[in-house]
């Protein structure tokens, strides 16, 4: 099964042929795990329990721990993302005035065993 080409935030992209398209390699569980750490547990209708919900740190007092730990056990529920080598999570507080937050997320491609490095930013 194949996913279509989809940024956070971004509209849907169209392909060579004029259909929707597809993403592929690293990018696919890019985008998986943006999906499931910015999508609200219960907004997904087909899986209710599914999602990570970090903007529910928006607007409220947090430790980068707390962030961190989200994250963790959400790439843990993620198929795509491999369990070993463990992923790598860090979390900061970049401007605590006006809640700005990175945290940048590193785990395996598993096709091919590199690091594949991801940026979630909040404010």
């Amino acid at each position: 099964m194949y996913d279509i080409f989809h940024e956070w935030g971004g509209d849907l992209v169209v392909g060579s042929y004029g259909d929707l398209a597809l993403v592929s390699g690293s990018d696919v569980i890019s985008q998986r795990v943006c999906r499931r750490l910015l999508t609200n547990s219960g907004d997904y209708l087909w899986s209710l329990d599914y999602g990570g919900g970090l903007a529910q740190f928006v607007g409220t007092p947090t430790t980068p721990a707390d962030i961190e730990a989200v994250i963790r056990t959400q790439l843990g529920l993620e198929p795509a993302v491999p369990a070993a080598p463990a992923p790598q999570i860090a979390a900061r507080v970049v401007d605590a005035a006006d809640g700005y937050v990175v945290a940048n997320i590193t785990y395996a491609d598993p096709s091919s065993d590199l690091p594949v490095q991801l940026n979630v930013t909040s404010s």
